[in-house]
């Protein structure tokens, strides 16, 4: 069963073109889809932890800064 996709392929399309792509495939984007899905749902866990440490339930934005600085970001 195929997990469900949260990204448009048009807005991979975009990502892609912005990134100097002057044609792209729909194999393209669907594999960008794939990896930034999976990377942000790795970011939101390590985001939730520092929100949960901090003793929060709501994730700010600087607990997002926070994971993307651990990732080496």
């Amino acid at each position: 069963m195929p997990k469900k996709r949260y990204l448009s392929l048009n807005a991979m399309d975009k990502i892609l073109r912005e990134g100097g792509a002057p044609r792209v495939s729909d194999k393209a984007k669907e594999a960008l889809a794939d990896v930034l899905q999976e990377k942000g749902i790795e970011l939101s866990r390590e985001a939730t932890r520092f929100a949960e440490h901090a003793g929060r339930r709501t994730v700010i934005d600087k607990d997002v800064q926070l994971a993307v600085k651990e990732w080496g970001g």
